[in-house]
């Protein structure tokens, strides 16, 4: 310990025992209560610098826990805003049984009593607390933080009445005028801002808000007269970060309408017509006779209409007006998936984002001229890089117009060059485009999307936007983020942690640092309070009733608690008893392994019928990982056509016959709706399910019910299903088969039980130019063209943030295909005609959507699966049979299905002594692909063309 830190360390430690000797023996004194209140808090100050961690929990009001220590130390508990009384001594009890099995992460940690009632306690939590462990002199051994979510809960949420039960946090129109709710327990005095529709401060420029007790929800009731007026709430609360008493400044974390850029509130009562459009109330909205009848069709708002020239006003390009058209080329083409049978249009997050500026004024957008770019820019951020660079050193273009469109500079720079990603990524913290996975406001609509973004207005195009969707034929999926915020602390963005701090994220067991691992600059949120699942569920509710949101896609689910998930549900159930709910079920991150609570992952969801994305099935097809020419999938080439560097030694070619199987189990197995029970073959008398599958170190099969399961091999994460293929191809597969292969990958999905999820565009074989992780990169890599002209791959290397590594495979892919990755409109236009043929057919039969595990393990077979021998299996070819004979029938007009899957280059024909009962399929029989149409039934069997998935039908 360096000489002026022992200095301290002992000044402080005798301090401390000072101040115990000061606080049991009072007739001793030898100061003032004034003089030694002022030593005491200089004493509590520097105890509070000296603090190590936040490695002391309280759980309840009585009990808190610590790591365990071989050091013989008295601890104490400091409420350091009482300088002038004596620390609290912790007894050392037994952890109960009950409190380790509830937090399991703290199970090994030591208990102590904390002699204090819960009046006392509650006081205690609006000051800053340390822990103080004195050995037997009296000396400071170690000071910690305390982390006190669990005790807010115990004493505010678990009684009758409280916290959780309150209905109406926000801002609530009543008839005796308007209602103001915040819990803040924490909290020592709270203000309610008001503003007027300028937002220059009113007329009444505060008022002061008043603490129940019980609940910790400060409230105030204004007059009729706030109705639509903007507001703010000031928190003075003691803030971790700072370590100080703080006056902040926040918006209501139940706001349901914001200012221009979100920085105010607005009172506004979402049954109020002012807030609907015209026959909101009266729209029929489509539904779904089972949950597997559900197709997703993943759709980034921006990316709808932003590329676009058949709208019937530019203004609408990227926003929720585009939905409204009757006939621009994205309408059009919505109109034909839904005639092919297509349901659901899932929608990117589309709530209140953190990054993109709401006034269009102040956005770049790629169709502004150079010179508006520049001007934006400058005015927003004079000392950046792009304001004081001339283009020409950007671009190497000397001949370039300042009057010509930005989206035209890129289309004449060097695609072989890192230019065009160069401009991409100097302006991407200025433009119009963000995936939105960054809440900043959960239950308000985005205002960028919006011709109006300000109060009531946003309201009314996102739902004339829902309204629209729903007079196309389709269900409204809305994809939420609940696992993390996009700031927290003090930072301007934070709402959550400005009102009770360190209660809404999760904390790192031992630093107390908020913990980052669903987004390396965002907070993860702590569903496992809660105050935190209540603010989902309540959120969830008003997106499902008052905004008519069909069900939701929960990003990252898997680092929420299950319980939390299915009390969501049945809240959202409650107000549309139809919903559906659905996300990325994986395990990582601090709470992997149901380290903390029992996730709502993959392997604990199955029979919760919430479904979760397989990436057993997309592994199989697409290969595993990324970025990668190492391997291949069953959709690319595994075995069939291997590349140069799948190597030709007899290791080799044993390993990637070993792939090769492994993949078809994992691939039938997700044709099955990853049902863990799912027997698919026998070894020595014995069946192999599907949970007997492996994948890495976990189960293939972990499904209880076909709606446990969400079949994909693309979408917006990672490289487009197009790109990732091109990684992997062999360079001399032509145009013509790439397309064939491609389509391929989509039907393994579309021809699967469980439920296909969608990647808009891909049955354009949308690319984005190998780009990784296009969240923030701007329309030049992000763009669809629903026109079907150009599928936008090879614009430019993708930026180098994410993928300047993979440039030099990027560039030797690209010269070793040799153009053969590039397609026509022809190929674009041949790939969605066949697309739609893939969507009729599977709504062509209930079969393709059993409801029961117990129907699919009846009805669903693979015949052509040795179950002896794997070296008996023939190469390229999987027959499924769905034969609706077996088991209670589920399709009146149907007796049977066989759909064969021939992932070679070769035809195939499968022997079947009575393949003559059936025919190739109407819709195949008349499909817009050829070579499909030569399939044949005789006496042999069936006879499959080269790289076709042909669907037979036995009436």
């Amino acid at each position: 310990m360096k000489k002026h830190h022992r200095a301290l360390f002992i000044y402080v430690s005798w301090f401390a025992a000072m101040l115990l000797t000061a606080c049991s023996e009072q007739s001793k004194k030898q100061y003032s209560s004034s003089v030694v209140a002022e030593k005491n808090a200089i004493i509590i100050h520097k105890l509070v610098a000296q603090a190590s961690d936040s490695s002391v929990h309280w759980l309840t009001p009585n009990l808190l826990v610590m790591p365990k220590s071989n050091k013989q130390v008295l601890y104490q508990l400091f409420n350091t805003a009482k300088a002038d009384v004596a620390g609290l001594d912790l007894l050392a009890v037994n952890l109960p049984d009950y409190l380790a099995n509830k937090f399991p992460h703290l199970a090994d940690f030591k208990a102590y009593k904390v002699a204090l009632l819960p009046s006392q306690v509650k006081a205690w939590l609006k000051q800053p607390l340390v822990i103080i462990g004195l050995d037997q002199s009296k000396q400071t051994q170690d000071v910690h933080f305390v982390q006190t979510g669990a005790v807010l809960d115990a004493l505010y949420t678990q009684g009758e009445n409280d916290a959780n039960e309150e209905n109406n946090l926000g801002a609530t129109i009543t008839e005796n005028g308007v209602s103001f709710k915040l819990w803040a327990p924490t909290a020592q005095k709270v203000k309610l801002l008001l503003f007027n529709d300028d937002l220059s401060s009113s007329s009444t420029a505060s008022l002061t808000m008043v603490e129940d007790t019980k609940s910790g929800i400060w409230s105030v009731v204004g007059d009729s007269s706030l109705n639509g007026a903007y507001y703010q709430y000031q928190v003075r609360v003691y803030h971790p970060q700072s370590k100080k008493i703080e006056t902040l400044i926040t918006t209501d974390p139940y706001s349901l309408s914001l200012s221009v850029n979100s920085q105010y509130s607005q009172v506004v009562d979402l049954n109020d017509a002012t807030t609907q459009p015209l026959n909101w109330q009266s729209q029929t909205v489509p539904r779904v006779e089972n949950v597997e009848d559900n197709i997703f069709y993943e759709t980034h708002i921006r990316d709808f209409s932003a590329d676009d020239n058949a709208l019937s006003n530019n203004k609408f390009r990227g926003k929720y007006k585009a939905f409204s058209e009757q006939s621009s080329s994205g309408i059009t083409h919505l109109k034909a998936l839904k005639r092919a049978g297509l349901n659901n249009i899932h929608l990117l997050p589309t709530y209140d984002l953190a990054t993109i500026n709401e006034d269009d004024r102040q956005s770049v957008d790629i169709n502004d001229t150079v010179a508006q770019v520049k001007a934006k820019v400058c005015d927003m951020a004079p000392t950046s890089h792009i304001c004081t660079t001339d283009f020409s050193d950007l671009t190497h273009l000397s001949d370039f117009s300042a009057e010509q469109s930005l989206k035209s500079l890129l289309a004449n720079v060097d695609v072989s060059s890192a230019q065009a990603q160069k401009i991409v990524s100097e302006l991407r913290q200025f433009d119009n485009f963000n995936w939105g996975y960054d809440p900043f406001h959960y239950t308000v609509p985005e205002g960028s999307y919006a011709l109006s973004p300000k109060g009531k207005n946003r309201l009314v195009e996102f739902r004339e936007m829902v309204q629209s969707i729903h007079r196309l034929g389709f269900r409204v999926i809305m994809d939420v983020v609940y696992n993390h915020t996009y700031q927290f602390g003090l930072k301007e963005k934070s709402v959550l942690d400005k009102i009770v701090p360190n209660y809404y994220h999760r904390l790192n067991i031992i630093t107390g640092e908020v913990e980052q691992s669903t987004c390396y600059t965002c907070g993860n949120t702590a569903t496992e309070r809660v105050m935190m699942a209540k603010l989902m569920s309540d959120s969830l509710v008003t997106w499902a009733r008052d905004y008519k949101i069909d069900g939701f896609r929960f990003d990252l689910m898997g680092h929420q608690t299950k319980s939390a998930m299915l009390a969501a549900r049945e809240a959202v159930r409650a107000v549309d008893a139809d919903t559906y709910f659905y996300g990325e079920g994986w395990n990582f991150g601090e709470v992997a392994n149901n380290s903390r609570f029992i996730q709502a992952s993959q392997l604990e969801l199955g029979g919760s019928e919430i479904g979760t994305y397989s990436d057993r099935l997309r592994d199989a097809v697409r290969g595993g990982g990324n970025n990668t020419r190492d391997s291949q999938g069953l959709g690319n080439g595994l075995l069939m056509q291997p590349n140069e560097r799948q190597g030709q030694s007899l290791s080799s070619q044993k390993n990637n016959f070993q792939a090769y199987h492994l993949r078809m189990d994992q691939l039938r197995i997700g044709l099955t709706g990853n049902l863990s029970s799912f027997p698919l073959y026998l070894v020595k008398g014995k069946p192999i399910l599907g949970e007997d599958i492996p994948y890495g170190d976990q189960p293939t099969g972990y499904a209880l019910d076909p709606a446990d399961t969400i079949n994909y091999v693309s979408k917006h994460d990672n490289q487009t299903l197009w790109d990732n293929s091109q990684y992997r191809l062999p360079f001399d597969v032509s145009t013509a088969d790439r397309v064939r292969m491609h389509l391929q990958s989509l039907s393994f999905v579309l021809y699967s039980q469980g439920i296909p999820f969608l990647h808009m565009g891909s049955e354009f074989m949308r690319s984005k130019s190998f780009l990784r992780d296009s969240y923030d990169y701007g329309d030049w890599f992000n763009r669809v063209d629903f026109s079907k002209r150009k599928n936008y791959y090879d614009v430019g290397l993708p930026p180098s943030d994410k993928d300047q590594e993979n440039w030099p495979l990027i560039n030797e892919v690209r010269k070793g295909h040799q153009g053969r990755d590039h397609v026509s409109a022809q190929d674009i236009e041949f790939s969605a005609e066949i697309f739609k043929e893939m969507i009729a057919l599977r709504m062509s039969s209930p079969l393709f959507r059993l409801t029961t595990a117990d129907d699919i393990i009846t009805k669903v077979s693979f015949l052509n699966l040795s179950q002896h021998s794997v070296a008996n299996q023939p190469l390229g070819l999987l027959v499924m049979k769905i034969d609706d004979t077996l088991g209670q029938s589920v399709d009146e007009n149907v007796k049977s299905l066989l759909v064969m899957f021939n992932t070679s280059t070769k035809a195939q024909t499968f022997a079947y002594p009575q393949a003559n009962d059936y025919q190739l399929h109407p819709i195949q029989k008349n499909s817009a692909d050829n070579a499909i149409k030569h399939s044949k039934v005789d006496v042999k069997g069936f006879t499959v063309p080269p790289l076709s998935s042909a669907v037979f039908v036995k009436y």
